[in-house]
């Protein structure tokens, strides 16, 4: 294999992080082709306000549940096939969205479409699987980072594409092209990809249906980074009931809560299942790992993903609003947050590599903090420069505690990592929709103020955090022991 990190070069290792970054890119081109289309959405369709704010906590919504599920699929089966898959599975519910013509069709497909979210996990296994812990940060900042920029590009690509073809369709083919764009990366990464390089084992979890862990204590702490999954798909259920936006009936509301506890209940006795076996002896120590690293980095991108969801659904509105700008014009500037993706992310992987990934962890959320701050003060009396700047600074903070904390993810434990990636990712989207959810209630200095002390709490939580060295251990198939460097 290649031992050069030749971003020129597409072959080896370094064709799978190209192919596996603009897999990544399309997701978000379809995951967020609505946000920039909104106001000629609700034209069209006559949607009020509170309709257009639901669809965008429907968005990150099933991406909850999916990036768990993803990430259990991915260990189990490969990326190669569990990416190819999604992208092509995903782009039904896309089409379904270009051809709707009520708001309870758009809701549903666009409830849908949030599963192709999770394909980012997929994507983190593989990059784990290719490059080495020296260089791992970088390799997934760029693959988070590049992908990532499918957001800016949807919101700046997709609004000339509906005014090209103008008309009061014009969205419903910008929104159709990029279902064609799934379509064409699927075909691409399925032919352009393996799972390992030739000669490396894939290691899958001993047992499926749940996380292992590897003692008691943190059995208790799994099970109870669960519940916020669930308290958010309940927030939702209270969004769409007669209380909120009036999509559900009370008798469906109810249903969905006792669905959700149904789920819940069963989840939590199937973890117990997979998980036994350790209140009864101890897991040999080359093969524990702390569940405390992983509830770390839950929090961690609750604030940073989760709030990076948020903005970049509502920033071209907040610009449009404050600043009085048309359609086309709002959603190039709003751009410039999700733009910062293209350096900022791999950035925040590339210092992680060179200087380790609390201590780098530590300062980006520090100016994540200090950013959003920044945010709330923003008003119309600002230079409209000025406020970008701003947005732009910010996000980089933002994108690059990304990249950070997906230098540590895979990390912890190899055969877990789809699943470990799956729950860290599951948590940014649990941020996106509080904070979508807070968003639809209080004001925007509110809003904003109210993700700075997030990032506050995260970084209480990182003095728990242990930097990751020398190497984890996995077990084959055939009893035999390796050894992956970990720093």
């Amino acid at each position: 294999m290649d031992n050069r990190f030749n971003l020129f070069s597409f072959s080896g290792r370094m064709r799978v992080l190209h192919l596996s970054w603009i897999a990544f890119f399309v997701t978000f081109v379809v995951w967020f082709n609505a946000a920039p289309l909104l106001g000629p959405i609700a034209q069209s369709l006559g949607l009020s306000k509170e309709e257009v704010k639901t669809l965008l906590i429907l968005n990150v919504a099933l991406t909850i549940p999916a990036r768990v599920i993803i990430g259990m699929v991915t260990d189990a089966y490969g990326p190669r096939r569990v990416y190819t898959a999604l992208l092509l599975l995903c782009s039904l519910p896309c089409f379904a969205f270009a051809m709707a013509d009520s708001f309870t069709e758009l809701a549903l497909s666009r409830f849908l479409l949030g599963f192709i979210g999770a394909g980012f996990v997929v994507g983190i296994r593989i990059i784990g699987e290719w490059f080495p812990a020296r260089e791992l940060g970088s390799a997934e900042g760029i693959y988070g980072g590049w992908g990532n920029f499918g957001s800016a590009a949807a919101a700046f690509c997709l609004p000339l594409v509906a005014l090209w073809f103008g008309g009061d369709d014009g969205w419903r083919y910008a929104v159709g092209l990029s279902g064609l764009l799934c379509l064409g990366a699927g075909a691409a990464f399925y032919w352009g990809v393996r799972d390992t390089p030739k000669g490396s084992t894939y290691f899958k979890p001993k047992q499926s249906g749940a996380m292992e862990v590897t003692s008691k204590g943190d059995f208790y702490l799994l099970c109870l980074m669960k519940l916020p999954m669930y308290a958010t798909l309940l927030l939702l259920c209270w969004k769409l009931s007669p209380s909120g936006v009036g999509l559900l009936g009370s008798t469906s509301v109810m249903l969905c809560v006792a669905f959700l506890l149904l789920v819940l209940a069963v989840d939590l006795r199937q973890t117990f299942r997979v998980n036994r076996k350790i209140f009864h002896e101890p897991v040999p120590e080359y093969e524990r790992y702390s569940f405390r690293q992983v509830a770390v980095l839950n929090v961690l991108y609750f604030s940073t993903f989760g709030s990076e969801l948020a903005v970049v659904s509502m920033l071209p509105l907040f610009f449009r609003d404050t600043f009085g700008l048309g359609l086309a014009e709002a959603g190039m500037v709003a751009s410039s947050y999700a733009f910062m993706n293209l350096m900022s992310r791999p950035g925040g992987g590339y210092l992680s590599d060179k200087f380790g990934r609390k201590t780098v962890l530590l300062i980006l959320t520090t100016g994540l903090a200090v950013g959003y701050f920044t945010l709330a003060q923003i008003g119309s009396e600002w230079p409209l420069t000025l406020a970008v700047a701003a947005v732009m600074a910010c996000s980089f903070f933002v994108q690059a505690g990304e990249g950070a904390v997906f230098a540590a993810v895979p990390l912890i434990k190899r055969r877990l990592t789809g699943q470990i990636a799956g729950m860290t990712g599951a948590y940014g989207n649990v941020g996106a929709v509080f904070f979508l959810t807070l968003y639809s209630l209080v004001s925007v200095e509110a809003f904003f103020y109210a993700i700075a002390v997030s990032a506050l709490f995260g970084l209480i939580c990182l003095a728990f955090m242990t930097e990751p060295k020398g190497h984890m251990a996995e077990v084959d198939a055939d009893g035999r022991v390796t050894l992956i460097s970990v720093g």
